[in-house]
């Protein structure tokens, strides 16, 4: 059923509206996940001193060597990310979407590099810079998990709450 009032040029509007994807446009909205990638660089930061030292006890100088590789490798990584996803969701949801795909390649390609130049060193223990590595992801994400809303009211960190 047609419009009675409609005129030729909302016909020739809806045509043109019908051919845009979703995928070709901008993602709406605050940048999300660098907000989330942002806080948990934070919280790598605030435990940082913790791994290093414990690495140090177990493997020494080495192993805080590696601790200190380990975790930037892991801070910079979420925040590759998200800057990578942020700047993508500006141009288009598709282009966001191959963002995520192949900037997970490029991330897991960038930290095996980091390890390939770094294995030979005499200064780095590589137990510890796995071990730290593989820790501080996993922790990191779990401590994030805490502070996330996941839901459409607050879609990102969650409101701190008060006390009243």
């Amino acid at each position: 059923m047609t419009d009675p009032a409609a005129t030729p040029d909302d016909a020739e509007m809806s045509d043109q509206t019908a051919d845009i994807s979703p995928t070709s446009l901008p993602v709406q909205g605050d940048p999300i996940e660098y907000m989330i990638s942002l806080d948990i660089a934070k919280k790598g930061l605030v435990i940082a001193p913790v791994i290093v030292a414990i690495c140090a006890l177990v493997w020494g100088s080495e192993g805080a060597a590696g601790a200190a590789v380990g975790i930037g490798l892991v801070v910079a990584n979420f925040l590759l990310s998200a800057a990578l996803v942020s700047g993508a969701a500006r141009i288009s949801l598709g282009l966001m979407m191959g963002a995520v795909l192949f900037g997970y390649a490029l991330r897991l390609g960038l930290i095996f590099l980091v390890i390939v130049l770094v294995r030979d060193e005499p200064w780095i223990s590589l137990p510890a810079l796995g071990a730290t590595i593989i820790a501080t992801h996993l922790g990191l994400l779990m401590w994030e998990l805490r502070y996330v809303a996941i839901n459409l009211a607050y879609p990102g960190l969650a409101p701190k709450q008060t006390k009243s």
